[in-house]
């Protein structure tokens, strides 16, 4: 479908006469289980605008405008090898109303209360989706940020939240994704590490969580040495784009390589595949899926007889 005005309208609508549509929408929907897939996944990641974080590159507001970005996700979800994506309650839900999440890959945003640049960013509260409402929608997961200041005596409280949220999506076998970094505040500014010991660090805490890490995943970003960073776990591992810099080609680049190594199962990305250099959506969400395509190809066992 090509999104137009007169759909966002529906929407407008919907919304004001009809509330129920949501829930209706939702029982309805074509669902696709990740139990029964082949552990890969593409996903369009779009829970940014919730925590207040619209820039993309230089643009401080690329991202503020609803249609736009609403027209960007359809593009992207009907893109071949595009499994699914991840967002808050708003955006999944125009999406569900828009009739596109049939047989994709939906997970729903869990914290978004640690607002960008606000004096409580690393405050990551559950301000979204809870585990009982991703269940009732019929979703697949749900996904939380665990930011890691050691010296902020807050980040107890993410600590605590994250693993209660870990365990009620174990309980209902549904994903818990979990997006963990080591942080901290300078000059007023939230910084994560991404050298390769601190992401490692933030690993084996993420990784303990909960009272299972049974349907445990962890979003991580792609940093120097991943060959050592995927040593740190067996818990299988979606990639992150985070906001875009440098060139594309480098960025496929190094997506690519580390696609390549055991423990990592895909994509989950955002700002550089909706808002990409040139802004052809298609053909950056082509690109990533091409790259997903190949590593799962690459992975594939052989059959019986070596063919």
């Amino acid at each position: 479908m090509t999104l137009s005005e007169l759909d966002l309208e529906r929407i407008r609508e919907l919304r004001v006469r009809r509330p129920d549509a949501v829930a209706q929408a939702a029982a309805a929907r074509p669902r696709r289980s990740v139990d029964d897939d082949d552990g890969w996944f593409m996903l369009i990641a779009a829970d940014h605008p919730a925590r207040g974080a619209l820039a993309v590159r230089r643009d401080a507001m690329a991202m503020a405008d609803r249609y736009e970005l609403l027209r960007r996700i359809v593009t992207a979800l009907q893109r071949p090898g595009v499994d699914g994506v991840l967002g808050t309650a708003d955006v999944l839900e125009d999406l569900l109303l828009l009739g596109v999440l049939d047989d994709k890959v939906v997970i729903g945003s869990m914290n978004r209360g640690g607002l960008h640049g606000a004096s409580f960013e690393l405050d990551d509260r559950f301000t979204g989706y809870d585990a009982e409402t991703i269940a009732a929608m019929g979703f697949e997961g749900g996904k939380m940020l665990c930011r890691i200041d050691m010296a902020d005596a807050g980040t107890v409280a993410t600590l605590e939240s994250c693993a209660r949220a870990v365990t009620a999506l174990g309980r209902r076998r549904l994903m818990a994704m979990v997006e963990p970094f080591v942080s901290s505040r300078s000059s007023g500014r939230v910084a994560n590490d991404l050298s390769a010991a601190a992401v490692i660090r933030s690993i084996a805490i993420a990784s303990g969580l909960g009272a299972t890490s049974g349907y445990t995943w962890l979003k991580l970003p792609v940093v120097d040495d991943m060959e050592q960073v995927m040593r740190a776990t067996t818990l299988p591992t979606l990639l992150l784009g985070g906001d875009p810099a440098g060139l594309p080609d480098q960025t496929y680049a190094a997506w690519e390589k580390a696609l390549a190594l055991p423990g990592v199962r895909g994509l989950v990305i955002g700002r550089s595949l909706l808002y990409p250099p040139g802004d052809d959506v298609a053909g950056a969400v082509d690109t990533a899926a091409a790259l997903v395509r190949a590593a799962r190809n690459a992975s594939a066992p052989a059959s019986a007889d070596g063919k």
